[in-house]
């Protein structure tokens, strides 16, 4: 990343995990200048070597240790499931290495605060890779929304789902962190925290499965400032996956999978605009370019993917979980 004459070079990134999340990041990664892929590691030597070849990665690792060790190599994609994220980050930080970690940043709120407290003792960067924050047009609607565009706010819904494959285990094995909410209900979460900020109350239900995860669920969440939202995620319906804000003054509406948005109308005055921001890929090129900008800064924590935001949520995510009767998080 740095020349011998202190020159900022290219952001030389290392991809830790090889599976379909990992595959999607690094075709992003390929869009943004001034970053590359550098290396990949996998529990499995012939996993990283073949990752490699596909992606065009310099060196491929046998282990994610070794993925750490490696000092051509800036900053590491955490890209395992959920229920491995408190260990692979802490590898990582082992090694000296920045990190961006895919969300659920860990399976619970002590696992997250200790990591933030790790990365901050070490002083190195961090953040959870929630692409939804940086999205152009999800930035702009929160600059509308909190800025009195739309006048008092007084409702915000947000809804997300899918029909998640029996086959794909990380969905359905609890040793895995399967949970709706943790893999999809996170985005409802942050967007209702993004505009309406800490909640003062939440009260949720939802259906587990017999294996005791969350499939199904839906939360009402109030504000000190009078404000409502009702957010909701599945892994067994086609939810209509939009998201909208009302307040006395006018009305946002984020059209479906909310979290890449590449356009939204704006209801004011009688009259309706549709704002349409310019979008890289599809959903994880402007965080690239942010945590890019955080290290050429010598920044250890992002304005767009804060910390102790990201902890409150996975607060607010323990106290559902715990409503719905989910245990052993």
């Amino acid at each position: 990343m740095t020349t011998d004459s202190g020159t900022r070079t290219s952001i030389r990134w290392g991809i830790l995990a090889t599976g379909r999340i990992a595959e999607s990041f690094v075709r992003e990664l390929a869009l943004v200048e001034g970053n590359e892929l550098a290396a990949v590691g996998s529990r499995r030597l012939d996993a990283a070597r073949r990752f490699a070849d596909r992606f065009g990665a310099a060196r491929a690792h046998g282990s994610y240790e070794e993925l750490a060790a490696d000092p051509d190599v800036d900053v590491i994609y955490v890209a395992t499931p959920h229920s491995r994220h408190a260990e692979d980050v802490m590898t990582c930080f082992e090694g000296g290495k920045a990190v961006l970690c895919e969300k659920a940043l860990t399976m619970n709120p002590a696992d997250a605060e200790a990591l933030v407290a790790e990365a901050r003792t070490r002083g190195l960067f961090f953040a959870e890779a929630m692409a939804m924050r940086a999205n152009p047009n999800i930035r702009r609607v929160a600059e509308l929304a909190t800025g009195g565009a739309l006048g008092t706010l007084g409702e915000l819904r947000a809804a997300r789902g899918f029909v998640g494959p029996a086959t794909t285990a990380r969905l359905w094995d609890p040793a895995l962190g399967a949970s709706a909410l943790l893999d999809v209900g996170v985005y409802s979460l942050t967007f209702a925290h993004l505009i309406l900020g800490e909640p003062a109350g939440i009260v949720a239900a939802g259906t587990l499965s017999d294996e005791g995860i969350d499939v199904s669920g839906g939360a009402t969440l109030t504000y000190d400032s009078g404000a409502v939202a009702s957010i909701s995620w599945t892994q067994v319906a086609h939810t209509d996956n939009r998201a909208s804000i009302a307040g006395d003054a006018g009305l946002i509406e984020v059209p479906s999978r909310f979290p890449t948005a590449t356009s939204f109308t704006h209801w004011h005055d009688g009259t309706v605009d549709t704002i349409s921001e310019p979008v890289t890929g599809h959903g994880y090129a402007h965080e690239i370019e942010e945590v890019a900008a955080c290290l050429r800064a010598g920044a250890t924590e992002s304005d767009l993917l804060p910390l102790d935001e990201t902890v409150s949520i996975m607060r607010q995510m323990a106290t559902i979980l715990d409503q719905l009767g989910v245990a052993g998080r």
